[in-house]
């Protein structure tokens, strides 16, 4: 008896993959990925931040916010513990005057940008000086806001006054940047040799759509060739989110850059009944997966391991992976 054998042939090759985001989210996936010798990571990062020492800093000396950006290089670190230990402390409080309160790091990417007035030569230093496997690219070097509208008429200015309306229970119905700017040329040509895009995870609203709202970043991120992956959050994000789904994040995602969203990665991992009862009673729940479009192919996985509803960095990595194996290198 003779069998007919069909071999399928898979050549590896390194990848250029751009992952957009902030928060604490996007550390996580390229905190994983960074592992993967055939991945070369880029974190495309929100500038956009306004709350906690980030805001302050904007603020007092008129900086952009390097909060996000540190998170991402921390974790694209040599060795990203020892970097978090001392990069994270925070300085005692009001007695140290106007630096109270800030985080080491914070105030080191500060400076460096007030010393060499370039924030992506400050960041390429940071990176040095870490040792980063991966490149770290702040989306704008222009200053601007947040705002968004809301579904009862009323409008908020800033990340941070733009999540708490939104956590009050005010449903979001379009979001934009004050004043428009534009995407870094830099950044503009990282994005054209990327093979392929991950977006998130993040806060929705206040960590992700707002890479995609400069100027300049959804005509670029139409010319990849490689696949667009959206990884869904794993919980909604307070009252004014009730009801919202993954393939409602797919469709707004979509609808920002003008492609479609081709892979969404959602969580299907449920913790102890103590975990979801903690953040019920912040009114996050579990993100549905929704009536998803049929241009968008789901992949199902158990992300959430603990009790902190936060991707699991080495599951989601290899999630990623199996994306870009199939759709690139098979």
């Amino acid at each position: 008896m003779s069998r007919n054998c069909t071999m399928r042939l898979l050549q590896l090759r390194e990848l250029n993959v751009g992952c957009f985001g902030g928060g604490t989210g996007l550390p996580s996936l390229i905190g994983g990925l960074q592992h993967n010798p055939w991945v070369n990571v880029n974190a495309v990062v929100t500038m956009f931040d306004s709350g906690g020492s980030s805001g302050q800093l904007r603020d007092q000396l008129g900086v952009l916010p390097p909060g996000d950006v540190l998170k991402c290089a921390l974790a694209l670190a040599r060795d990203e513990n020892e970097a978090r230990n001392i990069l994270l402390s925070r300085v005692p409080g009001a007695e140290n005057g106007p630096l109270g309160g800030h985080t080491g790091g914070n105030l080191l990417l500060s400076m460096m940008e007030q010393y060499s007035n370039d924030f992506l030569a400050a960041v390429g230093a940071l990176s040095a000086l870490l040792g980063c496997n991966g490149r770290v690219w702040p989306v704008s070097v222009e200053p601007a806001n947040l705002c968004a509208h809301y579904d009862d008429g009323t409008e908020t200015r800033g990340e941070a006054a733009v999540d708490c309306h939104q956590t009050d229970g005010h449903r979001i119905e379009r979001v934009w940047l004050e004043p428009a700017v534009k995407i870094h040329s830099e950044v503009a040509a990282a994005i054209r040799r990327f093979d392929a895009v991950i977006i998130g995870p993040g806060s929705f609203f206040t960590s992700l759509m707002p890479t995609l709202l400069v100027q300049g970043v959804a005509e670029e991120l139409r010319s990849v060739r490689g696949p667009i992956v959206l990884v869904t959050n794993i919980l909604t994000e307070g009252r004014g989110m009730q009801g919202f789904t993954a393939a409602d994040a797919v469709r707004w995602v979509s609808d920002a850059i003008g492609r479609h969203v081709d892979v969404a990665l959602v969580n299907d991992g449920l913790p102890s009944k103590d975990a979801l009862g903690q953040y019920g009673s912040e009114h996050k729940d579990l993100l549905a997966l929704g009536p998803m479009p049929e241009w968008c192919q789901v992949i199902k996985g158990q992300f959430w391991q603990r009790g902190v509803a936060r991707h699991a960095r080495r599951r989601l990595s290899y999630a990623v992976w199996t994306v870009l194996v199939d759709r690139l290198l098979g």
